[in-house]
């Protein structure tokens, strides 16, 4: 069972982040609470499961760059943390995660690599595979760029003003 603080804080955080030099005092200034008391609540949905999973949504193709591949990676399960480590070091990539192979789709380590062109992430993965010593992977390039949407678990508007607004 959540506490209605734990509710706010996940609601808080279920959007865009504020960004400014101390996002979490900022939202934790919107929630009326300590910087100190949101992070020790952050904290502690991370460290019981409650939030498995933190990170931020790059709209890449408004960020500037013109060019993205999804790179499927065929990596031996003993070294895909490393190699992840490795992977994930350079500032050409965003996103790095491990996702369970198949018979049909033999690749189980995933980053996207963002260039200006498509020869650029082409060669941004070359790189990555010299120094992570991999030699097996698949570039897959966006074509367009979907609308990106959060899960919205908790509505930090209170039930009194949510049943006002819905009035009308």
């Amino acid at each position: 069972m959540l506490s209605e603080l734990e509710k706010r804080v996940i609601a808080s955080i279920q959007g865009d982040i504020p960004i400014v030099r101390r996002p979490y005092a900022e939202l934790a200034r919107q929630l009326g609470i300590s910087e100190e008391l949101f992070l020790d609540t952050l904290a502690s949905l991370c460290r019981r499961g409650v939030i498995r999973r933190f990170g931020a949504t790059l709209r890449h193709q408004k960020s500037g760059y013109s060019a993205n591949a999804m790179t499927a990676w065929q990596v031996d399960e003993e070294r895909v943390e490393k190699v992840g480590r490795i992977m994930a070091s350079f500032r050409e990539v965003s996103h790095c995660y491990r996702r369970d192979p198949t018979d049909q789709w033999p690749y189980n380590l995933y980053t996207m690599i963002h260039g200006a062109t498509e020869e650029d992430c082409r060669r941004i993965a070359r790189r990555i595979a010299r120094k992570a010593k991999v030699d097996r992977y698949t570039l897959l390039f966006s074509r367009r760029e979907l609308k990106k949407t959060s899960m919205q678990y908790f509505d930090l508007q209170p039930a009194a003003d949510r049943d006002q607004a819905d009035q009308g």
